[in-house]
């Protein structure tokens, strides 16, 4: 678990064992080998069954083997869908395949999805007396020396509470125009529920009720609970690709292009990039918001992500390991998905040939260069018809907004041109010499 989870964890356990407490019973902590520890547990309590949500990347492994060592003990077991709207295995093509496009996918699921009722939350808890648990902070998972974790802190609520105000201000302020207001990361125009999600703190299920309830009682658009709720869905097929394919996270879906030939990046390419310090605003902007608060808009992930890719020329696990590290909603299918969609190597994928160009998207999505003058406040004085491109700028312009290129911001580290044409030609010759 990267480092910014690990401050979500923190603060989720201890929500979660406060509101366990208040209903008289106790959340017990233990680390180490799964199998050892539940299986002590079970000793220790006089456990006769054990009951958990799946897990579905390579983990399902471990799940398998401890679920088969409790069975052989005489322990009934019993696992559940907690996480996801369907489960990868309980959807499948027409021909009776695994998906591989996500409309197809997304189309079936809205098809056979059949939506559980709410469960009413237990008002009392038992618990075993004499049973130790862990203490939080020996697990050290809150950063220390330094803390890093104050714009987190102040951008986030972690914890059910947290997730069902998130889920409720969203569907009663930010969803109606949400179809499009989602890419501009200008805007307040995402859900947000992301790290709720993956937590566990909130489930795709409840999101789902929620929107169409809105949308029933007339406090939300049609189209844009729609466009929401395929993106809840889009979660759901990234499980489904990383059920299918537990490598995922390391290999490129599409096998061929394990055979690109991918730069090391050399360290002060990849410190820029990771510091908001590349030349380019709209990444810069996305890579500071993510380093301030855990979280980037979803849109900036895709351009930060192709610049890395792409215009860098670098490995996009590599990438991939540095989001695992600094998002609050790291996730294991979401996180190589997304980064090989962009990559062009994965299912579903943007064409290997499609670069985003940091300029004109920047252009497009934050127009006014409004996120761009948030997150780098150096260009803060910038006219919006230079600010992502700054060094286009006359020299008057840049002199009147106190920006100094090379000083008080840097000039591009590559220049995009040539880095599209390296990386169209690069990817052409790997996908050659593979099919040869």
């Amino acid at each position: 678990m990267g480092a910014a989870c690990r401050w979500w964890l923190d603060k989720s356990l201890a929500l979660l064992g406060e509101r366990i407490a208040a209903k008289g019973g106790k959340l017990i902590l233990r680390q180490g080998a799964a199998e050892a520890v539940i299986a002590g547990l079970v000793e220790e309590t006089g456990a006769e069954a054990v009951y958990w949500n799946r897990r579905y990347g390579a983990a399902r492994k471990i799940d398998e083997r401890i679920k088969a060592a409790l069975k052989g003990d005489g322990v009934a077991v019993e696992s559940f869908n907690g996480a996801l709207l369907a489960e990868p295995f309980a959807l499948k093509t027409g021909a009776g395949n695994d998906f591989k496009v996500f409309t197809p996918f997304w189309k079936a699921l809205q098809a056979s999805l059949v939506m559980p009722a709410a469960a009413p939350e237990p008002r009392v808890l038992k618990t075993v007396n004499g049973v130790a648990s862990d203490d939080p902070e020996d697990w050290a998972l809150h950063p220390t020396k330094p803390d890093w974790s104050g714009g987190m802190a102040e951008a986030w609520t972690p914890g059910e509470m947290g997730a069902r105000k998130q889920l409720r201000d969203f569907l009663k302020d930010t969803i109606a125009g949400y179809s499009e207001s989602r890419d501009r990361p200008d805007q307040d125009g995402t859900s947000r529920l992301s790290p709720y999600l993956r937590f566990g703190e909130i489930s795709p299920h409840q999101c789902w009720r929620a929107a169409r309830h809105a949308e029933e009682a007339g406090e939300a658009p049609a189209r844009d609970v729609q466009k929401f709720l395929s993106e809840i869905a889009w979660r759901d097929f990234s499980y489904h690709l990383l059920y299918h394919d537990p490598q995922m996270p390391k290999l490129s879906w599409r096998r061929q292009f394990e055979e690109i030939d991918w730069r090391k990046g050399t360290k002060a390419e990849l410190e820029a990039w990771r510091r908001g310090q590349t030349g380019y605003p709209i990444v810069d902007a996305g890579m500071r918001q993510l380093w301030a608060t855990g979280w980037m808009h979803n849109r900036v992930r895709m351009i930060v992500a192709s610049f890395f890719a792409k215009d860098l020329l670098v490995h996009w696990r590599r990438g991939e390991e540095w989001f695992w590290d600094t998002l609050v909603d790291a996730d294991e299918a979401n996180n190589a998905n997304g980064w090989q969609w962009t990559a062009g190597t994965g299912a579903d994928a943007a064409p290997y040939f499609r670069v985003f160009n940091p300029v004109l998207q920047g252009e497009k999505f934050d127009p006014n260069g409004d996120y761009v003058r948030q997150w780098v406040p150096e260009l803060g004085e910038m006219p919006a018809k230079w600010i992502q491109k700054p060094w286009e700028a006359p020299t008057s312009v840049l002199t009147d907004a106190g920006v100094t290129l090379g000083d008080t911001y840097p000039r591009p580290i590559i220049e995009h041109d040539f880095a599209r044409k390296r990386a169209l030609e690069t990817y052409k010759t790997s996908s050659q010499e593979a099919a040869e």
